[in-house]
Parts: structure tokens; C-alpha cells; sequence
């Protein structure tokens, strides 16, 4: 695996859980762009990735996130991101939740386990800034 240059981004993040076909608050879309936000949306569930204190009302929510971000743009050809990264924290005993754009790469650690998961990615080689 090549060595990946990841940023920790400042911030606790929630990962929500809305109904199958709920209103998504439009204001949780029309921030300034600095902040991590991610809807999926299934025939079963929609899911919101967000900071922490934006999560929508109703929505059931796990809180205490925080995120690392492979820095990108990562090409498509690229293999084994992922799977390099939660082989790599599964081994240190991190749990972990992934999310894949268009660009990069990210990956949701709790934050109690943060420290933990920066110490296991340097020992694997790569580059981890902030926090």
C-alpha cells in the first residue's frame, strides 16, 4: 500500500438516521462548505453524516465522531484504500465508519479511540496531520 497523507478534520460529528423518503433540512446543505456533510439515502433508511451539533431533528443519532480524510483527489483506478486503512485500525482495536466521494476518501473514528487510530496509521507508514 502506498503511504496516504490523511487529515484529521477538527470537529465531533454525528452519524443520523432518518425515516425511508424523510425531508432532508435544507440548511444542513447550505453551510459554507467547510464541514464534512453526507446524505444517502435507501429504500429503507436515510443516512446523514454531519457535525455533530446539525444533526436533524427526529433523527436518531450516534455522536462522538470525529473524521479522518485520505487527502485526494484519489483516481478510481486506485485499489485497497479502504481496505488497507480498517485492516489497519481493526488491528489496533478501532472501530471504524467509512465514507467514499467522488474525490477522496473518509474515515470516522470515535473519539475516544483517536489518538489510538493516528498512532496506528503513522506505524503503518503514513502521513497524519491535525489534532
Amino acid at each position: 500500500m502506498r503511504r496516504l497523507a490523511i487529515d484529521i478534520q477538527p470537529g465531533e460529528y454525528a452519524v443520523a438516521r432518518l425515516d425511508a423518503g424523510a425531508t432532508v433540512p435544507a440548511e444542513l446543505l447550505q453551510a459554507d462548505g467547510s464541514e464534512l456533510v453526507s446524505v444517502t439515502r435507501t429504500p429503507a433508511e436515510t443516512s446523514v453524516i454531519c457535525p455533530a451539533g446539525s444533526v436533524p431533528e427526529g433523527a436518531e443519532a450516534e455522536r462522538g465522531w470525529r473524521v479522518l480524510t485520505v487527502r485526494g483527489p484519489l483516481a478510481f483506478t486506485l485499489t485497497g484504500i479502504i481496505a488497507a486503512l480498517s485492516s489497519e485500525l481493526a488491528a489496533a482495536g478501532v472501530a471504524l465508519f467509512s465514507l467514499s466521494t467522488f474525490d477522496t476518501d473518509h474515515v470516522l473514528v470515535k473519539e475516544p479511540d483517536l489518538d489510538r487510530a493516528a498512532a496506528a496509521l503513522r506505524a503503518a507508514g503514513h502521513e497524519v496531520a491535525g489534532d
